[in-house]
């Protein structure tokens, strides 16, 4: 009967930490759905809608720097509770906001919410489930992250195909007042699992080595053995002693405060997650994700099958997930990370082959496409194949190799500091729109997301500069054979992100770091991942605007064979292990010797 109470606490344990992944996923997504009826309806400008989406964003890097001191200062459980409170209230508070204020307000909440659950589940996590489902509960925190992402997409689908059937009716008030109502609705629907989370952090115990290190030794072993057998509590309880004996028996008298982050057991793991953070960004997972669609225009698929090759994308990534996490715990996170990485090279490689080889014929019309911009710094191009035909013209020798034949074109611009893109456009699709391009769709509408998009950028210099197009980027349209096989080689590179790194990722913050500076430490690498992603972003346009998509693939694979080498050579094997065992292994612990070689 103890056992099967024991059994019953730990799948609990872990339903709260998939509630708080899914939570993480809906704050990320909830908006995309929601944004255009939001947009349609609430009579805000661009600036402030802008804002409205970049609160989140903002909210979760404040937070995300505080969240190990909070942490420390009022437990990984009521911090879990405060969090998902955060979410609860941000949810009303947006869906019956009729004021610009108020959604900021909300969606600010939201931000914070996200920046605390990212940092403090995991840490809570790690802290609590015993060795041998570590990786399972971490696990399963990332699987239904990407399960909240899909749910808000699906949400967010299901009220656009109830918009368009409403618009059919040809009443335009009733559309109008629908719009209203399904932006409200969608952030309405994500309110039950922020609930739910409330509910089950209330029902867990707090972290055992939290109370061990506040010194309610009792309180500690009374959270352990709701989990473990008398013996296993017993054991972790002993070692949580003997670590701190060490602790306290190396620090002098009154060095205690220098000696804290400069030893080898604080410096090298520290070092590591950092690492494997940044690596884990340095993939190019985000850019990948965030340009699939454009990406496999410019492989070959239609318009069409390039939404669906992102759709397929997505399902992979989600079942590819529930992979990582039934084997973390029996293969391990090295081997794992070690085989996720390994894939991810040699998929990217291929990726860079199938696009080297096509763009091998590429020109640029910037100067022809430069020439038509307005004085009033507007340009509208109908890319046809007259169109086509007469930029080519003017690229002299190198493109008559193309000339009548299927080509597409992508221009990148810029204003000052920022850049945008265009999308792709094909000269063989009758029914595209013209490409319209002005300074409006380049700059940040305000300086709280020019920061975000270019932490060094002047937006005011850069709202007096011209438009300027950086590259007008004309390739022959390859085959849809080719484009298949390029969104082949993504979901290859997807499979291999979500069974890999994209499991494991949060096992290495949690579990590398000593008690004593894990809070804080993994506050400090998630911000190191949060500057990577940023400035991949900055620098994905202007790369491929020059040198190809071939050249970015090929530097997401450099980057990521320092992602493999990491994980193969220096990275230990924490499968199976106490927290105290893994901290011992980094102090050099002579009396365990099987630590030293896992």
């Amino acid at each position: 009967m103890e056992h099967n109470e024991k059994t019953r606490y730990n799948r609990f344990l872990l339903l709260v930490a998939g509630l708080g992944g899914l939570l993480y996923g809906v704050d990320v997504g909830i908006i995309a759905g929601a944004l255009p009826y939001l947009e349609a309806t609430s009579g805000l400008t661009a600036g402030q809608l802008s804002i409205v989406v970049a609160a989140v964003l903002l909210g979760s890097v404040i937070s995300t720097l505080f969240a190990g001191v909070l942490a420390d200062w009022m437990g990984r459980r009521l911090l879990m509770t405060l969090s998902g409170v955060l979410f609860v209230v941000s949810i009303p508070v947006i869906a019956l906001s009729h004021s610009y204020e108020a959604l900021v307000l909300g969606r600010l909440l939201q931000g914070i919410s996200a920046g605390l659950i990212g940092v403090v589940v995991p840490l809570y996590l790690a802290e609590c489930l015993s060795a041998s489902s570590r990786g399972k509960g971490t696990g399963i925190f990332q699987w239904l992250l990407t399960l909240g992402i899909v749910t808000a997409a699906v949400v967010g689908m299901f009220f656009s195909i109830r918009v368009e059937e409403v618009a059919k009716l040809g009443d335009a008030a009733r559309l109008l007042a629908f719009k209203d109502t399904a932006w409200r609705s969608i952030f309405w629907v994500s309110l039950p699992p922020g609930i739910l989370f409330v509910i089950g952090s209330l029902m867990v115990a707090e972290s055992p080595r939290w109370l061990f290190r506040r010194g309610k030794r009792d309180a500690a072993q009374a959270a352990l053995l709701r989990s473990r057998t008398p013996e296993q509590a017993s054991l972790e309880l002993a070692e949580m002693e003997q670590a701190a004996a060490a602790e306290k028996s190396s620090t002098s008298a009154g060095a205690k405060t220098k000696e804290s982050l400069l030893r080898r057991k604080y410096v090298i793991p520290f070092v590591l997650a950092c690492v494997i953070l940044a690596c884990n960004q340095a993939t190019g997972v985000n850019s990948i994700i965030g340009y699939n669609a454009n990406i496999l225009l410019q492989s070959g698929l239609s318009d069409v099958q390039a939404h669906w090759g992102y759709v397929l994308f997505t399902v992979v990534n989600f079942l590819m997930t529930i992979g990582g996490v039934l084997l973390v715990d029996r293969k391990g996170r090295k081997f794992l990370l070690s085989l996720g990485s390994a894939g991810i090279i040699a998929s990217l490689l291929c990726t860079g082959v199938l696009f080297r080889r096509t763009e091998k014929l590429r020109v640029d019309s910037r100067a022809a496409v430069q020439s038509m911009v307005s004085a009033d710094q507007k340009l509208t191009l109908l890319y046809d194949e007259k169109a086509a035909d007469n930029l080519l013209a003017a690229s002299g020798d190198m493109g008559d190799a193309l000339r009548k034949r299927p080509t597409s074109l992508i221009v990148i611009y810029s204003c000052g500091d920022f850049r945008a893109a265009t999308k792709v456009a094909r000269s063989d699709d009758t029914a595209a729109k013209p490409i319209e391009i002005t300074q409006e769709s380049c700059l940040p509408a305000n300086k709280v997301v020019a920061f975000f998009s270019n932490p060094f950028s002047n937006l005011d210099a850069s709202r007096q500069a011209p438009l300027r197009i950086e590259n007008a980027l004309m390739s022959l349209v390859p085959s849809t054979h080719n484009g298949w096989l390029v969104a082949i080689t993504l979901f290859v590179f997807m499979a291999f992100f979500a069974i890999g790194p994209g499991v494991c990722v949060w096992l290495a913050l949690s579990e590398l770091m000593p008690t004593r500076i894990r809070s804080n430490g993994m506050s400090i690498a998630l911000l190191i991942n949060q500057a990577v992603s940023t400035g991949i972003a900055a620098t994905f346009l202007p790369t491929v605007g020059k040198y190809g998509y071939s050249t970015m693939f090929f530097a997401f694979a450099a980057c990521t064979v320092v992602y493999f080498i990491t994980a193969a050579v220096f990275l230990p094997e924490t499968k199976g292990k106490t927290l105290e065992e893994i901290e011992a292994h980094f102090e050099g612990a002579k009396k365990n010797p099987g630590l030293a070689t896992a």
